[in-house]
């Protein structure tokens, strides 16, 4: 495990596009999935990282709390399968039919929709108005395994109802902290260092 920052792309970036399986329901999913949201948040999240299960109840409880509010949610897993099991889409279906996931559960493995994304780490967490330009990027909160902070997603909660409201979203953004994704040999991007 390598502890990696999020890279804090841009506010105002156009949110690229993809096309990936969601692991559940075998459905494509794409940008377009979510033209009628007010708002749409893209999480790169895994199941093995320590990371995640430490805030994972909280993302199904963004889920559920958004759901029928206009918000679209997307979770994509870009991890290198073949050296990380657990995070090939059986892993990740059980993952979501555990956890009781609401929003769809994607599995990226080109790994091409992380890079277009500059994601870095896991939990990553991008978050676009109607637009769909990026508003935030950084943590769920500043909890940490082992912190002793409750997890209750306070910061990108604040966010999400900034942009359901109408109003900008505060500046002071702090980058998420987790694992860094695992790239597959040969396929790290230029903007983050070779898995160690």
């Amino acid at each position: 495990m390598v502890r990696t920052l999020s890279t804090m792309l841009k506010l105002g970036t156009p949110a690229p596009g993809f096309s990936l399986p969601d692991v559940v329901s075998g459905r494509v999913i794409s940008l377009e999935s979510f033209h009628d949201e007010k708002a749409l948040l893209v999480m790169f999240i895994c199941r093995h990282c320590p990371y995640v299960k430490h805030v994972q109840g909280e993302l199904a409880r963004l889920g559920t709390d958004y759901r029928d509010r206009g918000v679209g949610i997307v979770a994509i897993s870009a991890n290198d399968a073949s050296a990380y099991p657990d995070d090939a889409p059986p892993g990740l279906r059980e993952m979501a039919v555990e956890l009781g996931f609401t929003f769809p559960f994607c599995h990226d493995e080109s790994q091409a929709v992380a890079k277009a994304y500059t994601a870095a780490c896991t939990p990553d967490f991008f978050l676009f108005d109607q637009a769909r330009r990026l508003v935030y990027r950084g943590q769920l909160d500043d909890s940490r395994p082992d912190s002793g902070r409750p997890v209750t997603g306070r910061d990108l909660r604040a966010a999400i109802d900034a942009v359901l409201a109408g109003r900008p979203v505060g500046g002071d953004q702090r980058p998420s902290l987790g694992c860094n994704i695992k790239w597959k040999a040969g396929n790290e991007p230029d903007y983050f260092p070779a898995n160690s």
